[in-house]
């Protein structure tokens, strides 16, 4: 199964300001597959230490953080010879041994020639638990669940995955049916590795839902497990009601809707611990489209969206015959799907600060307003084919971007003022 942010790694291997590397993601998105594949096809040897399973090398870092030591003692306990300039050494579930994170300030400072990655779960939780943080001193990846272009290159339409990550639209009218269908078993699949593995092989919708309430479960547990006790009802409660959050026309998050009379302070730490574990995606809302965007955004009022499009299907009761009923699922939960899809595109795309806009009596509203390669563009997504938009022109002729984007099932199409981008083809767009 081919993912795109191997090319980053490689980049990252080869840098002349290469420094440890930290992986980020949630939970099951294919972090460890990632990594294992990575060091076995670029180095000579792969050093996977996951200390979460390895009991006896938990406290590698309590002695002290001489990095030569760590390293000695690592080929004692693996029976291998590390050799900086052929080895990768990963070190996997890092926050299960105490000062795992600070010790990588350590391998950046004096011997930045071995090539370290750490990978965590829950990495976001243990930074706000105060753990010793080696700022400046790591690089980052963000790896999320499986684009729509790795989607199809893992269900064997690779001449097709190529053709739109080269932007060859004077293609794509000629399979336009196919594009669509595929659109729509991604809607239900999403893109959890071990999921789209398993359609892959089988295509068996029952077993898909089966894989994404395993899933679901596992995510659940961490709540009980790893989350401070007094907060895992209130983690649940915004957790279960992201769906219904969603499903509403105006999708800004409403604190009401989990509960009559709750307010921000009673589930902020709930949402930030979401946010933290990589379950949950923040878009704020932004007052004016002038750069940078964090300057005019606002964190007190937002959309929230899930990581992936299959779980969240899965934890709203999607039916799979909504597959077969042609563009319903686009406009299931009042275009919740599509939104969430769109979102989940984009949000693979590195360095792009995501927001929505809406005015200040929030009677316009545009989807999406992002930033990237030094440009503002709007977005008004479209789950049907009905594409009059009154906030979207509204938007447009208030304050005159240079880009403006309408995605939709349409085909690509230039207009005066704006331009009609296929659903399908929105997360190559940007690149």
């Amino acid at each position: 199964m081919y993912r795109e942010k191997i090319e980053e790694l490689k980049q990252w291997k080869e840098s002349a300001q290469r420094k440890p590397l930290i992986i980020r993601g949630a939970r099951q998105v294919g972090k460890t597959w990632l990594l294992k594949e990575f060091g076995k096809t670029c180095y000579q040897n792969l050093v996977y230490v996951n200390f979460e399973r390895m009991n006896e090398l938990q406290n590698l870092f309590l002695p002290d953080l001489n990095p030569k030591r760590i390293l000695e003692t690592l080929e004692l306990a693996m029976s291998v010879s590390i050799q900086s300039e052929n080895t990768l050494i990963v070190f996997d579930e890092i926050q299960a041994a105490e000062r795992g994170l600070t010790s990588l300030k350590y391998f950046c400072e004096e011997v930045p020639e071995y090539h370290i990655i750490a990978a965590d779960s829950l990495l976001g939780v243990a930074i706000n638990k105060n753990v010793s943080f080696p700022v400046g001193k790591v690089n980052f990846l963000n790896l999320h669940p499986l684009s729509f272009n790795e989607f199809l290159l893992a269900m064997g339409n690779e001449k097709l995955a190529n053709a739109m990550k080269k932007h060859r639209l004077d293609l794509l009218p000629g399979v336009t049916g196919k594009l669509k269908e595929l659109l729509r078993i991604y809607f239900y699949v999403g893109g959890m590795p071990e999921v789209v593995f398993e359609f892959s092989q089988t295509q068996n919708w029952e077993n898909v839902r089966d894989i994404q309430r395993e899933i679901i479960l596992t995510y659940e547990n961490d709540f009980a497990k790893h989350a401070p006790l007094e907060t895992v009802p209130r983690i649940r409660l915004v957790w279960q009601n992201i769906s219904a959050q969603l499903a509403k026309e105006n999708k800004k998050f409403i604190y009401s809707v989990l509960r009559e009379g709750a307010r921000a302070k009673d589930f902020e730490v709930a949402i930030q611990w979401l946010l933290d574990c990589g379950l949950l995606v923040k878009v704020p809302r932004i007052s004016k489209p002038s750069l940078p965007l964090t300057a005019y955004a606002d964190f007190t009022n937002f959309k929230l969206y899930m990581h992936d499009i299959g779980i969240l299907g899965a934890m709203s009761g999607l039916n799979a015959q909504t597959i077969v009923k042609g563009d319903d699922i686009f406009t299931e939960f009042k275009g919740a799907l599509t939104e969430q899809f769109v979102l989940q595109q984009l949000h693979t795309v590195k360095d792009m600060f995501i927001s929505y806009w809406a005015n200040d009596r929030s009677t316009a509203e545009v989807d999406f307003v992002i930033q990237a390669n030094g440009e503002i563009t709007p977005i008004e997504v479209k789950a049907a084919e009905n594409l009059q938009s009154k906030s979207f022109k509204f938007f447009y002729e208030k304050y005159k971007p240079k880009n403006a984007v309408r995605t939709s099932l349409s085909d690509f199409r230039q207009e005066s003022w704006m331009t009609n981008v296929p659903l399908y083809i929105i997360g190559n767009y940007f690149w």
